[in-house]
Parts: C-alpha cells; sequence; structure tokens
C-alpha cells in the first residue's frame, strides 16, 4: 500500500454512527424489501439484510429484536407506500368513475406482481405472527374504506347506483386478491388485461346505470 494512502470505506464509521436511530431502521428495512419480493420473507435471513444495507449483523441486531421484526417493518413500508401512490392517484380524479378506473388500472400492470407477492408474503405470515395479523386487518379496514368512500362519491355524483357500498367494497378486494393470486400462479393463465377487464365487469355490473358505462370503463 503506497505511504499516505487511507483506505477506502463505503461510509465512514463516524458517519454512520451519528445516523438517527429511525435513520438506520428505515435504512435497513428498505434494504429488505427487494429480498422479500425476489425470495418471500422465509428465505431472508440476518446476514442477507446486513449483506443488502451495507452494515454488520450486529447493526441489524442491534435496531431490529429479530429478522421477523425487520421483514415485518419492511413489507409494512412498502405497502403503505403502495397504496399511498393509489390514494393519491384517486384523490386527484375529476370523478369518482374516473378514480376506480385508475385504481383498478393500478391493480394490475407488469410492474406490480412485485407488489402482490410480498402482499401474500405478508398474508400468509399473519397466520404465525399477532403483530403481522394485526397490521394486515388495518390495512384491510383502510383500503374497504377507500372503496366504499369512491363509491359513496360516485352515487353522490350519480353516476353509481348502489346501496350498500361497504357490501360492494368487500366483494372488490376479494376478487382483485383472487385475480393477483391467479395472475402470480397462472393456473389458469391470467394477463393483466383480462383481470382489469373482470373487475370492470363487477362495476357494471353492480354498480352502473344506464349511460354511465364509458365512464369506467377502458379500451382493454
Amino acid at each position: 500500500m503506497t505511504a499516505g494512502r487511507t483506505p477506502r470505506r463505503a461510509v465512514a464509521a463516524a458517519s454512520r454512527s451519528r445516523q438517527p436511530t429511525e435513520v438506520r431502521r428505515r435504512l435497513i428495512a428498505e434494504a429488505a424489501v427487494p429480498l422479500i419480493a425476489e425470495r418471500g420473507s422465509a428465505a431472508v435471513g440476518v446476514r442477507d439484510v446486513a449483506a443488502a444495507a451495507g452494515v454488520s449483523v450486529g447493526t441489524v441486531t442491534y435496531h431490529f429484536e429479530s429478522v421477523r421484526e425487520v421483514l415485518s417493518e419492511a413489507m409494512v413500508l412498502h405497502i403503505e407506500r403502495y397504496y399511498s401512490a393509489l390514494s393519491a392517484s384517486t384523490d386527484r380524479a375529476f370523478r369518482a368513475a374516473e378514480g376506480l378506473r385508475l385504481l383498478i388500472d393500478a391493480l394490475f400492470t407488469d410492474d406490480t406482481d412485485r407488489h402482490w407477492r410480498m402482499w401474500f408474503d405478508y398474508w400468509h405470515s399473519g397466520d404465525r405472527d399477532q403483530a403481522f395479523a394485526r397490521g394486515q386487518a388495518e390495512r384491510y379496514e383502510r383500503w374497504h374504506d377507500e372503496i366504499r368512500t369512491l363509491v359513496e362519491r360516485g352515487r353522490d355524483e350519480g353516476d353509481f347506483t348502489c346501496d350498500d357500498p361497504a357490501d360492494f367494497a368487500v366483494r372488490f378486494a376479494a376478487l382483485a386478491d383472487g385475480l393477483a393470486l391467479q395472475r402470480l400462479r397462472q393456473v389458469p393463465p391470467l394477463t393483466t388485461t383480462d383481470a382489469r377487464r373482470h373487475l370492470y365487469r363487477l362495476i357494471e355490473a353492480e354498480l352502473e346505470s344506464g349511460g354511465t358505462t364509458a365512464t369506467v370503463r377502458a379500451d382493454l
């Protein structure tokens, strides 16, 4: 080694120590997101997370009590970000019918398979961990509320007819989950276009009255 040259480090130790705990936790959780999406949470260990985050195993275990806590925070981070983007998109819609169309289009794209893999991983984790189960129940409640609110708004605007928007929200969410699972398993094969079409048909059958179809359906 040439005299006087200091070995290079990815991040100086002093800089790492100055990062607040909440920042370090988020960075570690962020690094875990693609690992879970690619492998599933059951196949991700603390060493994998540490390597992805560029920190030591000790740093991970200092900030998190277990690898399951890391995975839980990573999945919640991803899921909240995903649904926040959906909500922002529908909120910008001029009418609720347009908002519901935008929501359906965003649920099924070539890029959303990763989200659905993480969602079902999170779902299955709820069978083994009460914290996962509570978090998922809260997310479902908010998700149903968002759909219900869109339907109520569309009814007030005269585009939808629906006696029980909350009941419709349950069916819409259940169909979306079922289609997502079929999309991932491809048994039978399902394209994103066909997944959207099934959701549009539910809307046409349950919400639309004469003359409103064109406001919701996309040109599939």
